[in-house]
């Protein structure tokens, strides 16, 4: 059985932690079948302590000091980046939409070993934090359908499954730290809370005052869950696109409730008000006596390690066997996905060609696909199919560019137009993907699928 050693990195708008994994890779295939490996296990080795996100202004993350941080902890953890396989750094919330959000992340991501991804954007993040926080685990042991809540500093990120599948993803501008406070005088309130919310910073601001917002906000999460009608508070919470897809329950479908990150801590819990200096206290206490905890809901498994714990568990995939490698150097990073239809001049460097594929493919079939991919793809030629067929149109590929060319075909692995892949050295027969988007959003939540 096949090891990799995963690192998890969560850059938040409130807090900033690690975690480091250890991901099993075994064979599910019998002995006289194609190897079908999948990873079985996943080992929480080390867990670092929840930092403040380091700040040099309100724009601004302080580099310096995360590097510092990571640092730090990979030698508490005992582990060398050169050690680390796989996992990702996500900058979330609020903190992606800081002036410097790119930079940092490049900054950090030579940190993280060879192939640790440096990502944001909200969909990954609905996807990480219900996978960490066990939703995704519930639903499929229950059959229940789940509506996640990963609640945060900046961001509610949304997620929907049915039957342990994420069938659908959101956001809203929702989180504890859109304000921040200095003994009972506003320091800080987030742009989106602008032609809602009447308060500014200098102001002294009352505990009456910042129990409405505080009932503001949960009555948009009310929205987003279809628990009430909207009245035009999730425009300002949302961008139009992410608006059009909420709430993602069908009318009338019976959901169970789950809830995630630092918001979600203070739900169950009686928290000073002022306790961390923001509104994270009050918008747990607003959320427990809102219709979101009226019916059934549970609170995840992990709370605000949520996502740190999807990152560094739940980012990797592993494609499937039946897969064709030529002439390339891994890790491949940060590639494009297009599809067929699309203009591969677009975009400079690489690109993967997403394709379904073909069921049960007959030799002319392949042949037919390959002359066509030949005469529109110019080498480097990557793709990645849903169906099991990689290695037979690599083959084909490689017959009529020659053995020069570099190509990857890889199977089983579903991605849409506008996300980017990851790609590590083999294990065994099968390689390490891991699917992102890289989003830095300047007017909110955005809305591309992961």
């Amino acid at each position: 059985m096949a090891e990799l050693l995963s690192v998890g990195l969560d850059v938040g708008t409130t807090s900033t932690q690690m975690v480091v994994s250890r991901l099993a890779v075994a064979n599910q295939a019998s002995s006289f079948a194609v190897p079908e490996l999948t990873i079985a296990r996943r080992e929480i080795l080390y867990q670092s302590p929840v930092y403040f996100t380091p700040l040099l202004e309100e724009k601004r993350m302080d580099a310096a000091a995360l590097r510092e941080i990571v640092e730090r902890e990979y030698q508490a953890a005992g582990i060398r980046r050169e050690d680390v396989d796989t996992g990702a750094i996500i900058v979330t919330g609020e903190t992606s939409r800081k002036e410097n959000a790119a930079a940092v992340m490049e900054a950090m991501a030579d940190l993280a070993g060879d192939f640790v991804v440096a990502a944001a954007g909200p969909d990954l993040e609905s996807v990480l934090a219900a996978k960490g926080a066990g939703a995704v685990e519930y639903s499929e042991k229950t059959g229940q359908t789940v509506l996640h809540m990963d609640i945060g500093g900046g961001t509610s990120n949304l997620a929907l499954i049915r039957r342990g599948e994420i069938a659908a993803t959101g956001c809203l501008n929702v989180g504890g730290r859109l304000i921040k406070l200095q003994n009972g005088v506003l320091t800080y309130v987030s742009p989106v809370l602008r032609g809602i919310w009447p308060c500014r910073p200098g102001q002294r601001l009352s505990k009456e005052e910042a129990e409405k917002l505080a009932a503001l906000l949960a009555s948009a999460l009310e929205m987003a869950a279809g628990l009430k009608p909207s009245d035009g508070l999730l425009e300002h919470l949302t961008t139009r696109e992410a608006q059009a897809g909420l709430p993602l329950n069908g009318p009338g479908e019976e959901i169970t409730l789950s809830f995630s990150g630092g918001v979600a801590d203070c739900i169950d819990r009686e928290i000073p008000w002022q306790e961390y200096g923001d509104l994270g206290p009050l918008l747990g206490r607003a959320i427990r006596g809102s219709l979101l905890c009226k019916g059934n809901y549970v609170l995840g498994s992990q709370t605000i390690r949520a996502t740190v714990i999807g990152a560094g568990c739940h980012s990797t995939q592993l494609s499937g066997s039946t897969v064709f490698c030529q002439n390339v150097t891994f890790p491949l990073k940060n590639v494009p996905v297009i599809t067929r239809q699309e203009q591969r001049s677009h975009y400079e460097g690489p690109v993967f060609c997403a394709m379904p594929g073909l069921e049960a493919p007959t030799y002319q079939a392949i042949s037919q696909l390959a002359d066509q991919l030949a005469a529109q793809l110019p080498p480097p030629i990557y793709l990645c199919l849903e169906q099991d067929m990689a290695k037979a149109l690599g083959q084909a590929l490689a017959l009529r560019l020659g053995r020069e060319a570099a190509i990857l075909c890889l199977d089983r692995v579903k991605v849409g137009s506008g996300s980017y892949l990851d790609v590590a050295a083999p294990v065994g027969p099968a390689f390490p993907v891991v699917v992102k988007t890289l989003v830095l959003s300047q007017n909110g939540c955005s809305s591309e699928e992961t």
